[in-house]
């Protein structure tokens, strides 16, 4: 096999279930060779509270993949998220070290190093510091300065971390599954990797990853990250507001949200009724639909007002013109996109990828995928570039801990 087809794995821990996808790059097309996925119990909000079933889910969604590729996996790219996300702007400043003043990537690097320096908590580890912009002698907004002449660099740096607990909780699950890591990544990174092209990245737009336990959410402006932020609400949230509001089970209340609930409800005849016995043995009560519909509205209202007081954090309150773009397993829900229009005043489109792949893609366009595939070009993507660049990728290198605070690797990250 060729460095540049090289196989990469994308390996997705989520709250309610872990997906792997295996990929490679053949004749300048995205060829998805495997694909597995497995319920997970062990994880709450995003964070391991269980490792042994932790384990066996990434183990189970590993050995479908291993047998839909018909290769053993050795190791991957991950995704992170959850409440223990923390997010920053942070601001570094250096003097140019040349006798020339010319900026060179040594001077980008160690003005990222001063700005990652004090922006966490000790308990925290950064995983991703992604320039804003630079400053040059006093001239603002400058996105790559190398080449140019200062005797005063300056950065302001998005820093996203994670509590170092959770990180390593994680990376042992993973270690255990019998993979080494090579890249973690914040989740709704990855996703607009798959989901925003550069365009709308630089008109302005937002993406939001509605998983089972929370959304986490990426703000877009210039083609550089602005914002990010995770909000702990989630799909599973909606399931269990309908479950206490009709007194059945969560299995029951699940089947109801992804077969008879329209969020908009202007949509929905007031006189139309749910038979409970369809979903719950026993049940004779006939709610109305609307009135079940209403109970997931009003949970993703909420949420949708908590993404309109951050967008108001950055003053990008109805004000990104390539609006909000939804993926995740919660964005299936019926009517979500006439709900999220009239609460966030954007344009809302629910996620379609932005290219095309071959091999085994059945369903792979579900916006539940979102964070699997992105993962996958985020790790095919670094591929490439170690391959352009004449150098091998080291599994061994990138575990956490090593390349995760790696200043060429956050700069890189960083070029659109």
């Amino acid at each position: 096999m060729k460095e540049d087809e090289k196989l990469v794995v994308a390996l997705d821990v989520g709250t309610s279930k872990v997906t792997v996808v295996v990929g490679q790059v053949q004749e300048g097309m995205i060829n998805i060779t495997g694909i597995g996925r497995a319920p997970n119990s062990g994880l709450r909000k995003g964070c391991v509270v269980d490792i042994e079933d932790t384990v066996s889910a990434i183990s189970a969604a590993i050995e479908e993949a291993q047998r839909t590729c018909g290769t053993e996996l050795l190791s991957c790219f991950t995704s992170i998220s959850g409440n223990q996300i923390m997010s920053v702007d942070s601001k570094g400043v250096v003097a140019v070290s040349r006798a020339d003043s010319e900026i060179q990537e040594e001077d980008v690097q160690r003005v990222i190093e001063s700005a990652n320096s004090v922006a966490l908590p000790p308990n925290y580890e950064i995983i991703h510091s992604i320039p804003k912009s630079f400053i040059v002698d006093g001239q603002a907004d400058i996105k790559n300065p190398v080449g140019m002449t200062g005797i005063r660099l300056e950065v302001i740096s998005h820093v996203i971390g994670s509590t170092t607990m959770a990180l390593k909780n994680l990376s042992k699950a993973i270690t255990l599954s019998g993979l080494e890591i090579e890249g973690m990544i914040f989740a709704p990174l990855a996703s607009a990797k798959v989901y925003l092209s550069k365009r709308q990245k630089e008109i302005g737009a937002i993406l939001i990853d509605i998983g089972a336990s929370n959304t986490s959410i990426a703000v877009y402006e210039e083609c550089s990250l602005i914002h990010s932020k995770v909000i702990p609400i989630g799909s599973n949230h909606i399931t269990n507001d309908i479950a206490i509001g009709l007194k059945i089970s969560i299995d029951g209340a699940e089947k109801i949200k992804t077969s008879k609930v329209n969020v908009d409800i202007e949509e929905v005849r007031e006189t139309e009724k749910i038979d409970l016995g369809e979903f719950e043995k026993g049940e004779k009560e006939r709610p109305s639909r609307r009135y079940i519909s209403e109970i997931a509205a009003a949970r993703l209202n909420e949420l949708f007002g908590m993404i309109k007081d951050e967008l108001k954090s950055v003053q990008r309150d109805e004000m990104l013109p390539a609006g909000a773009i939804i993926t995740g397993g919660g964005a299936r829900l019926n009517g979500l996109q006439q709900l999220a229009k009239k609460s966030l005043g954007l344009p809302v489109q629910i996620g379609q990828p932005i290219f095309e792949v071959s091999g085994i893609v059945d369903k792979l366009d579900d916006p539940e995928y979102a964070t699997a595939i992105g993962l996958l070009i985020w790790g095919l993507d670094e591929v490439q570039t170690n391959v352009s660049n004449g150098r091998r990728t080291n599994a061994s290198s990138k575990k956490i801990g090593g390349a995760l605070g790696k200043i060429k690797e956050i700069f890189k990250n960083f070029i659109p």
